[in-house]
């Protein structure tokens, strides 16, 4: 059974953890060692985790028992006009071991009814970016997902993210 909490900043080390493992494996066909290196630096040091906590993401951790097997994160972005609240997923990744399992299913249901919960207008959109050649674009499709556009967006250090815009509504 999977049971997913709402982690806080004493779960940084969780996330960081796993974060090692599955973000190289999610990417080592996709990018080259250093960008994947260059990106965990920037997305999961303790203190880029720190600072997404103080922003208003907000991380769910999956747990098969006590193992630790996914994550993701969430955060209000903006409203657009006076009907839709804009949510933004910036994480969702699940251990390799875990992958085909569901976690991904039950994180990514936890972000839409979030999303729900929290929603001050009449609907909620959320919107994710994703790696064009990252086979998680299926999964994303498979929940209901669209593409609305993609871009290639520049992140330092000479590299870009390469990547489709999903989204979904949620009313």
């Amino acid at each position: 059974m999977i049971n997913i909490i709402k982690a806080s900043t004493d779960d940084i080390p969780v996330i960081k953890g796993m974060s090692s493992v599955v973000f190289r494996h999610t990417y080592s066909q996709i990018l080259d060692n250093e960008q994947i290196e260059y990106m965990i630096e920037w997305m999961y040091s303790k203190d880029s985790l720190l600072k997404q906590f103080s922003e208003g993401h907000v991380f769910f951790i999956a747990f098969k028992g006590s193992t630790p097997c996914g994550y993701m994160s969430i955060q209000h972005e903006e409203s657009i006009g006076i009907e839709t609240d804009i949510y933004h997923l910036h994480k969702l990744y699940v251990m390799p071991t875990m992958q085909g399992n569901g976690v991904g299913r039950l994180l990514l249901e936890t972000a839409f009814s979030y999303a729900k919960e929290k929603k001050d207008k009449g609907c909620a959109r959320i919107e994710l970016n994703v790696n064009r050649n990252n086979k998680a674009v299926g999964f994303y499709k498979r929940m209901g997902m669209n593409i609305v556009k993609e871009g290639d967006f520049p992140i330092g250090n000479g590299y870009y993210m390469n990547d489709y815009i999903m989204s979904i509504e949620i009313v």
